[in-house]
């Protein structure tokens, strides 16, 4: 057979094919014709293939069939329509859900928090557990504010991102043991309630905040959250209401895991105030006002979207052609 009299003779149908794969919209006629010239267009490609399979020709008319299954198919949304949802529906709406849940355990926190900090600060026999005197005066005046200058800000920024993103990877992935998320909170908590007990023991109570705040606002919130979306995983295993067990499982991992991306996110913003704001020379209500943006544009964001998204019965979680059938239907 001559292809390019095959080609010349069919060429117009599969012009027309292509115009209507492309055409904005379809009448009915219009899509009639579509699926009767994509028939008959995969015809003519099935022979075009068995005589020349690797031929442009038929590399040509393959695109434009799979353009016309498309159009009569249906498609996914595209990828900045999926970004978009992600962010203006999905993520804030993960996020509002666990709210309430994220202020108790930022509460959990600063109480756990502040007992170490009252008990290091106020016993000098605790203090003096920690270390010698000349070991708490280098921490107070050296280690403590070295380390947010130690290493080139950039690099900083990152370490402390990749950090802090594990640790909420894990409160998010291994919340529904019980156990993981308590410990998490009480390891931070103590961690930062001692380091403010040593300043306030020496009297640099103030020097400790200039440090902490700037960063640590958006940072630990970010904990809080991960916790948070971890706790409702457990939960969902210990009091699934009125779905199976695997059922409720699935449906929280699905949308919290949201919460785990969105993460990641919010703590690149943490870490690189930590990596370029904190150890700046920026006047010190400077800096804490920095961060104090930060986590106000994290509320915002929250609840100005995610209450929108919420009420209009947003959950986080896939939609239903993702996430799959929870029962076996007809």
């Amino acid at each position: 057979m001559d292809i390019e009299a095959f080609a010349l003779v069919n060429g117009a149908k599969w012009a027309r094919l292509h115009a209507l794969a492309h055409q904005r919209r379809l009448s009915g006629a219009d899509a009639d014709e579509l699926l009767r010239l994509y028939q008959e267009a995969s015809a003519d490609l099935s022979l075009l293939r068995s005589l020349e399979p690797e031929s442009t020709l038929s590399s040509s008319l393959s695109a434009t069939l799979a353009q016309a299954r498309t159009r009569f198919t249906g498609a996914r949304s595209n990828f900045t329509e999926d970004l978009a949802r992600f962010f203006v529906i999905a993520l804030p709406a993960a996020l509002y859900r666990i709210r309430w849940l994220t202020l108790w355990c930022g509460l959990a926190f600063c109480l756990i928090a502040a007992a170490y900090a009252a008990c290091i600060g106020t016993s000098p026999e605790a203090l003096r557990a920690l270390g010698s005197d000349a070991q708490v005066r280098r921490y107070v005046d050296e280690d403590f504010i070295d380390y947010y200058s130690e290493n080139p800000a950039a690099s900083f920024a990152g370490l402390v991102w990749t950090n802090n993103a594990w640790i909420a990877a894990q409160a998010v992935a291994l919340g529904v043991t019980g156990f993981w998320v308590p410990m998490i909170l009480v390891a931070n908590a103590q961690g930062v309630g001692v380091a403010a007990g040593v300043f306030a023991a020496t009297g640099k109570l103030d020097v400790f905040f200039s440090y902490i705040l700037p960063h640590g606002l958006m940072e630990l919130t970010a904990v809080f959250v991960a916790s948070a979306a971890g706790l409702r995983i457990f939960w969902a295993a210990v009091a699934p209401g009125p779905y199976r067990r695997s059922q409720a499982l699935a449906a929280e991992g699905r949308s919290l895991v949201t919460v785990a991306l969105g993460l990641v996110l919010v703590l690149l913003v943490s870490g690189a105030v930590e990596g370029f704001v904190t150890p700046s020379v920026l006047p010190v209500w400077a800096k804490i006002a920095i961060g104090a943006g930060v986590l106000a544009g994290y509320w915002f964001y929250v609840l100005r979207y995610g209450g929108a998204a919420h009420r209009a019965g947003a959950r986080g979680d896939l939609d239903g052609g993702d996430a799959g059938y929870a029962e076996i239907s007809a």
